[in-house]
């Protein structure tokens, strides 16, 4: 039991030291719709992208598929 107090005494020393992040919180939210805003934006651009090559068609008889 010894083992436990010493390790529950070494966790109470170290709970008040508090994690300082270089910005506030609200700018983590901003990061990440940025991201995926630019994910959105990389998924928009190949909307429509099968039907702009007429080679690759269903009427194509040159398809391997």
């Amino acid at each position: 039991m010894k083992f436990l107090e010493i390790l529950f005494q070494h966790g109470d020393e170290h709970a008040a030291e508090a994690v300082q992040y270089p910005f506030p919180a609200f700018v983590f939210g901003v990061i990440a719709m940025g991201i995926f805003l630019a994910l959105a934006l990389v998924t928009w651009s190949y909307r429509d992208v099968a039907n702009r090559h007429e080679h690759k068609g269903k009427d194509s008889h040159g398809s391997s598929h």
